[in-house]
């Protein structure tokens, strides 16, 4: 689906100051990656997702033009869906990027990085925990 260009290029000028932002085709539009984390997304349905986490979800359905964001039927705890109605004006597609943003802080504040070398060596002992033994012919093989 297409999203809408114009929002796109709004939003993109808001996160020009910010450091490790992408962008990525995907969830039914295009959304933007600030430090690897979805901060929003222009929808291809219309409107935007903006990210606010579990935490802030409900308060943010009180606020005008906002809905759950659904997806095959669930809702999407910590999205919200906000209509074009509701970031007509700078100052409110301002705010809506700004919660975004506000979640990806708090969630790299919260998030620790794991050790790179401890997860690559538990998959290879896993790995090889699941390979057959080398050498020996498998049961059933021979004939």
């Amino acid at each position: 689906m297409a999203y809408d260009e114009n929002t796109a290029a709004r939003v993109r000028k808001l996160l020009a100051g910010q450091r490790d932002v992408a962008e990525k085709k995907m969830m039914g539009g295009l959304c933007f990656m600030v430090n690897n984390t979805m901060c929003c997304t222009v929808s291809g349905r219309g409107g935007m997702l903006i990210r606010v986490g579990p935490d802030a979800h409900a308060r943010m359905l009180q606020e005008p033009h906002t809905s759950p964001m659904e997806m095959r039927g669930r809702i999407m705890t910590g999205f919200v869906r906000v209509a074009p109605d509701g970031y007509q004006s700078d100052a409110d597609l301002k705010k809506w990027v700004k919660r975004g943003l506000d979640f990806v802080a708090a969630n790299a504040a919260g998030r620790k990085a794991a050790p790179r070398k401890a997860v690559a060596a538990k998959t290879k002992v896993a790995a090889r925990a699941k390979a057959p033994p080398r050498g020996r012919a498998r049961k059933g093989l021979r004939r």
